[in-house]
């Protein structure tokens, strides 16, 4: 217990305003307040916002160029290539964009590289596929901001590029008929934080606006919520419309595929919340690219037959199951080498590699190890004398920074600032991990690699009544930029004898004044050998919510304790 740094967010003054000018109760307008909605009219957005919020997709510089010269090729008659990447981001854009371009009279096609053979992105060898299909114009969704080469030879053979993107560019941008990308300084875009499927949606609206089909546009925001929650983008602005809206939408869905993909998840006729498109729909939508067939599960958005698409999900189902086992394998493996080697108390920045490590799930096991080191971690799977590598970071390390002071090593590398993409040569390897261990030295303190646990308020129990209850959902959807709210009880009592569940969990009653709730410390086990009944402790807790019988229920997860 005790092992986290507490850090108290300190009262604004704007949320008494906050609190009196929307009637809310005072702790969900320090919430508010803490993530920097300060002014009553950002909180009344934020809470009960609607589409009628949603930017104008000509602020993004380019919109226009792209919309003219897809309009063109509609009304010529020229084949479209949607080209993408093979996450639940770059699926759900192509299936999206190639729809909405169906809808407006467009003969589209669409080619997704292989995870495992083509690896990430748009290469020069590539523009053979535009050319063999006869392609007069290329649009790239989620993947193309640094496709400098494969542009200029588009080009060359007399087809356009239109690039939409998030990813941050390299020192050149490519040469294309116009370029959609939120994070690039001129893009003009008031919100930067846009997934790859956010940025395709707003293509969709400026064609959908010109074409005077807005009333479709709605449809989409199901698969932009799904790939906004699965590419881990914050969910303030724009990103929390679509995740809002396409939560509600998702209890309605007419799509064949996405309806059987619901189903086997187990999430039918009941409501579906952000952790259920983190952890469950994402997950299978992207096994199918991370164990190399990326086309099982655009092929799923595309079916009409019920037969095909519960055929459809069983494969995703396996292919799942068979990511997991290998996943698992392979953090067990990385997790004892560093255990053994003690190398996170000699570095802090992990980095790993085996020419036995499959390349397409080393990055999901790279953000297991950095939540269980709680370090920037960067896994490497060799083959043909290449590594490849996925790296995950903790809040406080830029990881894009150090990849960025690297670059001169690498033969293509990419991603944001928490997840990062590489390749190398495998005799580069050893250059690469004395450069990123200095810099990482240098960088890094031991504060950044401190747990933190950032409190939104003290909470006592008495406080947690019908009025705050009634409010608290309006907070939802919860992820990066919104984070769930954690509260401090100060003075609880432990009113039960804790009991382990399933080996790994911790559940007893909790007691502060009279007020009694059930509280659950998940994989806290351990903590079965100091907790007793009759023990008085301050809990830091952030509240579960579940449904039994029909009513709604409160419980609290415990993050932390101390005596």
């Amino acid at each position: 217990m005790n092992s986290s740094l507490w850090i108290m967010a300190e009262p604004r003054p704007e949320a008494e305003g906050i609190a009196a000018g929307l009637g809310i109760p005072r702790p969900i307008a320090r919430i508010l307040a803490n993530r920097k909605i300060l002014t009553v009219e950002e909180a009344r957005t934020f809470l009960y916002g609607n589409l009628d919020g949603l930017h104008d997709p000509y602020l993004m510089k380019g919109m226009a160029e792209a919309v003219a010269r897809i309009e063109k090729a509609i009304a010529d008659r020229e084949k479209i290539l949607i080209f993408g990447d093979y996450d639940v981001d770059g699926v759900l854009s192509v299936v999206m964009l190639f729809k909405a371009l169906a809808s407006l009279g467009a003969e589209a096609e669409y080619f997704i590289p292989e995870r495992l053979k083509d690896g990430y992105g748009i290469k020069e060898h590539h523009v053979e596929i535009p050319v063999q299909r006869g392609t007069g114009l290329v649009i790239s969704v989620d993947c193309g901001i640094k496709a400098v080469g494969f542009t200029a030879q588009a080009k060359g053979k007399g087809i356009d590029v239109i690039i939409t993107d998030h990813h941050r560019p390299g020192e050149t941008l490519p040469e294309a008929a116009a370029i959609l990308n939120p994070v690039l300084e001129d893009s003009g875009y008031p919100d930067k934080d846009l997934a790859g499927v956010g940025v395709t949606f707003k293509l969709i609206q400026a064609l959908f606006e010109k074409a005077g089909k807005l009333s479709g546009l709605p449809h989409y925001m199901k698969l932009v919520c799904i790939g906004t929650v699965a590419d881990v983008a914050g969910l303030k602005g724009e990103n929390r419309l679509f995740v809002r809206h396409g939560l509600k939408g998702l209890g309605h869905v007419s799509n064949t595929g996405l309806r059987s993909l619901i189903e086997s998840c187990g999430l039918a006729n009941r409501k579906i919340s952000e952790g259920d498109l983190g952890f469950r729909i994402g997950p299978r939508i992207n096994a199918a690219g991370r164990m190399g067939m990326t086309d099982l599960a655009v092929r799923l958005f595309f079916c009409d037959s019920i037969e095909e698409s519960l055929t459809l999900v069983q494969q995703l189902e396996e292919l799942n199951s068979q990511r997991q086992r290998t996943e698992e394998k392979i953090f067990e493996e990385a997790k004892g080498q560093i255990e053994e080697m003690a190398l996170d108390r000699k570095y802090k920045c992990l980095v790993l590699g085996s020419e036995k490590w499959h390349r397409g799930v080393i990055g999901i096991v790279a953000s297991k190890l950095k939540d269980y080191f709680h370090r920037p971690v960067i896994l490497f799977a060799y083959e043909d004398g290449k590594a490849s590598g996925s790296g995950r970071s903790i809040s406080d390390v830029p990881l894009i920074d150090l990849l960025d002071d690297c670059k001169d090593l690498f033969q293509s590398y990419g991603g944001h600032k928490l997840a990062v993409g590489c390749t190398l040569p495998v005799d580069r390897m050893g250059v690469f991990k004395e450069t990123l261990n200095a810099l990482a030295e240098a960088r890094i303190s031991e504060e950044d690699l401190r747990r933190k646990l950032r409190i939104d308020a003290v909470l006592p129990f008495a406080e947690i009544d019908g009025g705050f209850l009634e409010s608290f959902p309006l907070l939802f959807p919860f992820g990066v930029g919104n984070p769930k709210p954690l509260f401090v009880a100060e003075n609880v009592e432990v009113m039960s004898e804790p009991r382990v569940l399933q080996r790994k969990h911790l559940k007893f009653l909790a007691r502060q004044e009279g007020r009694v709730f059930e509280a659950v410390g998940w994989d806290k086990a351990d903590w079965a050998r100091v907790l007793s009944r009759g023990r008085r402790l301050d809990m830091a807790f952030s509240l579960l919510f579940s449904e039994y019988l029909g009513e709604q229920r409160v419980s609290l997860s415990v993050e932390d304790l101390r005596a």
